[in-house]
């Protein structure tokens, strides 16, 4: 286990790297959730699994839904 944990690891920082140097915001909000169920799936090889479903829950679930929710309404804007 400790191989998969170094590579979500990589993947992690690799998609915090990303989601702050991505100029799309749909694509910015795609990997912030990927970067929130890496994280989820860190919390559970830590053996916290409370944690690890309120990240999956709240980080990519309802997170990523509010953000695309007001990027739609933003973009309706046209000024």
């Amino acid at each position: 286990m400790k191989v998969f944990s170094i590579i979500m690891l990589l993947f992690l920082i690799g998609s915090a790297i990303a989601v702050s140097s991505i100029k799309n915001l749909l694509s910015a909000i795609i990997v912030f959730m990927v970067y929130s169920l890496i994280m989820a799936i860190l919390w559970q090889q830590l053996n916290a699994p409370d944690v690890a479903i309120t990240e999956a829950a709240v980080g990519a679930g309802i997170t990523t839904l509010l953000f695309i929710i007001t990027l739609k309404r933003i973009k309706g804007v046209k000024k």
